[in-house]
C-alpha cells in the first residue's frame, strides 16, 4: 500500500499553510516554490481541499490561500482522506463502504487488514498540522544548536 503524490504533496502544502497560519493569504505560486511542487498540480490539490472545507481562497491583489480552521483542528487524516479517499489496504475493509466479499464470514486475512486500517487511521488521526509545525520548529532549533557546537 502506497500513498500517492496527491496525499504526499497535499500534506506538504497544508503544512506550509499551517506554518504561516495567521499571516496574510499565501499565493499558490509561493507554496509551490517553497515545497517544490508543480503549481499546476498544486492547483488541482487545493481545489479538492477547498471543496472539503480545509482551505479558503481569498481573492484580490493580496489574495491567496489560508487554512479554513486552526492547524490544531486539522488532522493529517483529514488531509489524506480528502485527497486519497477512505483509508483501506483492501476494498473489503474500507472505512466508508467496504465491498462485500463472498468469504466475509470466514476470511482469516480480513481481520488482519481491518487491524492494519485501524492502526493507520489511528496514527493519521492523532497528528494535527499544529503537531507537524511544532516538530518542524523543534527540528530547526536542533539544527541551529548543532551548528553552534
Amino acid at each position: 500500500m502506497r500513498l500517492s503524490t496527491k496525499g504526499h504533496y497535499g500534506l506538504k502544502a497544508m503544512f506550509d499553510l499551517a506554518m504561516h497560519y495567521g499571516s496574510e493569504p499565501i499565493p499558490l505560486k509561493v507554496v509551490a516554490e517553497r515545497q517544490n511542487i508543480s503549481e499546476h498540480y498544486l492547483e488541482q490539490l487545493i481545489a479538492v481541499l477547498r471543496k472539503v472545507g480545509l482551505v479558503k481562497s481569498i481573492r484580490g491583489a493580496q489574495g491567496g490561500y489560508i487554512l479554513a480552521k486552526p492547524p490544531s483542528d486539522i488532522k493529517v487524516g483529514d488531509v489524506v482522506r480528502a485527497l486519497e479517499g477512505p483509508i483501506a489496504p483492501l476494498d473489503c475493509v474500507s472505512e466508508l463502504e467496504p465491498t462485500v466479499c463472498e468469504k466475509v464470514d470466514y476470511c482469516i486475512s480480513r481481520d488482519i487488514w481491518a487491524r492494519v486500517r485501524d492502526s493507520i487511521a489511528e496514527v493519521l488521526d492523532s497528528i494535527t498540522l499544529e503537531d507537524m509545525c511544532l516538530e518542524a520548529q523543534k527540528a530547526q532549533s536542533n539544527q541551529i544548536e548543532s551548528k553552534h557546537i
